[in-house]
């Protein structure tokens, strides 16, 4: 153990838990939320996300002192004695899909005020190249009184976390790398090889790190866009659009992407960080930016095709019922933020059909919370015309779709998750 390396995790979500949890095998390390009761059930060995090993968790978490091992704090004192600084922080974007920087600038300032002579800050959250050096920075130095790359040091290694999966873990992502000099590159990688298995990439320059996550994930976002784009076609064409890929598929070099909703807090997001960059510098993206108009309206046509299905069966729009399966961003997964299946409910409730979402996986309080959307429990669904399938959740797989079918409902699947025989229509 290198015990002149005390480092400090600032946010304990779906990133920086698991972070924090692996460099404690091997450093002292302090993890920092500003939400108490975050780090009140984290203590308690309760994750509400679902993205920690909990024995691993028992096993590191130590008090304050000498040797490996992690503290959990909302109390910014606990920080002092830290040379590293590793911001996990969100970057959400507003409700105009502007980057949101406030997380970031604030996480900044807090270490600012912390900052000492040689300490390194190395940042995860997602941004537009330039971000970290051009608005992070500038914080640091007002705050600290300190010189960029003369006092501090500060590193850039975009996340990879995908929630949900317990495969493609933190440790078995190869991570990318990046330092403000030569020397404090080697340093960054080095820091990071001590727990990705995976291996590590380092980046030639901080911005070329930033933009490496930026594309990662809008590459995605064109590509989803794409087959959303035929499913639109596809349903005009009266053709599956299933069938249409699995037969497209058999080319060896067809990439196989499937149409759906694109939440959550990468996908759904990091374009819109790309893009704005982009505009700043005088050229407006318009491959990305199409993209990102097509999946934006995803929610909006399932929610219209499953009304044009309930007007072919004569149902009275205005006192029909609409059960929507499944409300967080992906399956088998609680993380709700930035979910497109609020599009579907809101589209619905404006032709005043009275929608309901039951998810096994969401947080009611919190999705009241963020959304004003009440979630119910699990009930009787042939009291609903239609069920839309929205949210692949591995507790659905038991609902007997066919039978529903056979009493009328209407079934409309957006995963190609049920049996094709036993729905309506799919995307």
């Amino acid at each position: 153990m290198d015990t002149k390396k005390i480092i400090a995790i600032i946010g304990l979500g779906y990133v920086g838990l698991p972070l924090a949890i692996e460099f404690a095998k091997h450093f002292r390390v302090i993890g920092f939320d500003i939400n108490g009761s975050r780090v009140k059930s984290l203590n308690e060995l309760v994750d509400l996300t679902h993205e920690a090993n909990l024995d691993d968790l028992a096993q590191v978490l130590h008090p304050i002192g000498i040797g490996k091992g992690l503290t959990l704090t909302s109390n910014l004192a606990d920080l002092s004695t830290c040379n590293i600084y590793i911001v996990t922080v969100p970057t959400p974007i507003d409700h105009l899909k502007r980057p949101d920087l406030q997380p970031l600038l604030k996480a900044s300032q807090m270490i600012g005020s912390l900052l000492k002579k040689d300490d390194l800050v190395i940042y995860e959250s997602t941004v537009y190249p330039g971000c970290t050096e051009e608005d992070c920075v500038p914080e640091l130095e007002r705050v600290s009184g300190l010189k960029y790359n003369r006092d501090f040091f500060c590193g850039y290694s975009p996340e990879r976390i995908n929630p949900g999966d317990k495969v493609n873990t933190l440790t078995k992502i190869k991570k990318v790398t990046s330092g403000s000099t030569p020397g404090i590159a080697v340093v960054v990688n080095e820091l990071y090889s001590s727990i990705i298995t995976a291996g590590t990439h380092l980046a030639p320059s901080i911005k070329v790190a930033e933009a490496s996550k930026a594309i990662e994930n809008a590459q995605r976002d064109v590509n989803i866009s794409f087959v959303n784009e035929l499913a639109l076609i596809f349903d005009r064409m009266e053709i599956d659009t299933s069938d249409v890929l699995a037969a497209a598929a058999t080319k060896w070099n067809f990439l196989n992407y499937k149409p759906g909703l694109v939440g959550g807090h990468c996908i759904g997001v990091d374009p819109y960080y790309l893009a704005h960059k982009s505009e700043a510098l005088g050229y407006k993206p318009e491959v990305i930016l199409s993209g990102r108009r097509v999946n934006d309206n995803m929610g909006m046509f399932v929610a219209n095709k499953v009304i044009k299905m309930l007007v072919a069966r004569n149902k009275q729009i205005q006192h029909a019922k609409v059960l929507i399966l499944g409300f967080t961003f992906k399956e088998n997964c609680p993380d709700t933020r930035n979910t497109k299946v609020i599009d579907i409910y809101k589209e619905l409730q404006s032709f005043s059909i009275q929608a309901d979402i039951h998810d096994p996986w969401a947080n009611g309080e919190n999705v009241h919370h963020e959304y004003g959307v009440k979630l119910i429990p699990e009930g009787d669904f042939t009291l609903y015309d239609a069920i839309i399938l929205a949210v692949a959740h591995q507790e659905f797989q038991n609902i007997n779709f066919s039978l529903l079918k056979q009493q009328g409902v209407i079934i409309f699947d957006t995963k190609s998750f049920i049996n094709r025989d036993d729905v309506d229509a799919r995307l």
